[in-house]
């Protein structure tokens, strides 16, 4: 990084009134973002230490510093709270977190607030530094704590103080407001589907095992099975990853079987779509002899040839669900009592879903 020549000046060469951080880093002759590793103390960032020094040096010339405490920001004038931080453990991997910023952003702003988004990669050394300057902020209103996908988390200690909604996580105790997909409710209702068909024999595809999507779609799988009256096979059951290519492979196994499904649910789009190009190779037309259902409604699903039959992953409605509540608590004073809450999904059907045909029905029997 150049260094600029700025390192004798003065607090007049500022850019006039209250210093900035942009000042700092006019005069340190470093990028800003240089002096917000630095000054927000991130032990991970890769800055020299002659740059750090350059950098705190400058700061400390030109008077600017950051608070350090919610109390200093208590006796600083006061400043409208009007963002929500959302906070992300993953948001460039998959469409689903950048959906729930869709909601939360939407919802936020009819209220007029704003959202600010950061994701720190499972990086403890990032997510402190980003918790460090949320809670520096005056403006910030509250947390969405967020993760990728769903499972059981530790919430920082440093949330203890603010309004804090988790999404798509949750914590045991129970001490937050939590806002989950009902995924339990989504693999019954996709599965209900099917029988609803008159199918019978339905394979399931899942995702890893120990995830607690897959763990709960299972579970309405099997539900909606017994609601049927249709005893639980484990041998229609392959475990998947989430991945298109374990759906091919899965799919085609599944369709090797001596009695082979006339359905097959999956635990993704994803699967799904490739589940169908198995049924292709092995001779077979969707729907008409083989039902095939999936679960997100990706945008993809709507393109495929039929276009798939799947369930909704509520992101977006989630993400409504938790900017409503955070705003009800940081703006109005609401206090609900901690509780999980579960959104459900609805059942998009397209074309890859159908009654099953006799024909269909036969060769399965033979």
């Amino acid at each position: 990084m150049a260094k600029g020549n700025g390192r004798n000046a003065s607090p007049k060469e500022t850019s006039g009134g209250r210093p900035t951080m942009t000042d700092v880093a006019r005069i340190a002759g470093v990028s800003q973002s240089s002096v917000s590793l630095v000054l927000n103390e991130m032990s991970g960032a890769r800055i020299s230490a002659e740059t750090r020094t350059r950098v705190r040096e400058a700061a400390q010339k030109i008077g600017y510093r950051l608070p350090n405490t919610r109390q200093d920001l208590a006796r600083a004038p006061a400043i409208e709270k009007d963002t929500i931080a959302f906070i992300v453990d993953e948001i460039s991997t998959s469409p689903h977190p950048v959906v729930s910023l869709d909601g939360i952003r939407d919802y936020a702003f009819e209220q007029g607030l704003l959202v600010s988004a950061h994701a720190t990669r499972s990086n403890p050394d990032l997510e402190s530094a980003v918790l460090r300057a949320v809670l520096r902020d005056p403006a910030i209103a509250g947390v969405i704590y967020a993760t990728i996908f769903t499972r059981r988390v530790s919430v920082p200690r440093e949330l203890a103080d603010i309004p804090t909604v988790l999404l798509n996580c949750y914590a045991e105790p129970r001490q937050h407001m939590a806002i989950v997909p009902g995924e339990v409710a989504g693999g019954f209702a996709a599965t209900a589907h099917l029988t609803s068909l008159g199918h019978r024999r339905i394979g399931f595809i899942n995702g890893e095992p120990w995830m607690d999507a897959a763990i709960d779609r299972l579970k309405g799988y099997k539900q909606a099975l017994a609601t049927a009256d249709i005893a639980f096979d484990e041998t229609l059951v392959r475990d998947g990853d989430w991945l298109p290519l374990r759906g091919y492979e899965a799919g085609l196994d599944l369709l090797a079987m001596n009695n082979p499904p006339t359905a097959i649910f999956c635990g993704n789009d994803l699967m799904a779509i490739r589940v169908l190009e198995a049924a292709s190779e092995r001779g077979l037309r969707v729907p008409e002899d083989l039902s095939v259902m999936g679960y997100d409604d990706q945008e993809l699903a709507r393109y495929t040839h039929p276009p798939l039959s799947t369930l909704v992953l509520p992101n977006y409605e989630m993400g409504q669900k938790a900017a409503e509540i955070l705003i009800d608590m940081a703006i109005h004073g609401k206090r609900p009592r901690p509780m999980t809450i579960k959104v459900d999904g609805p059942l998009v059907q397209r074309g890859t879903t159908a009654t099953i045909s006799g024909v269909a029905a036969l060769r399965r029997s033979r």
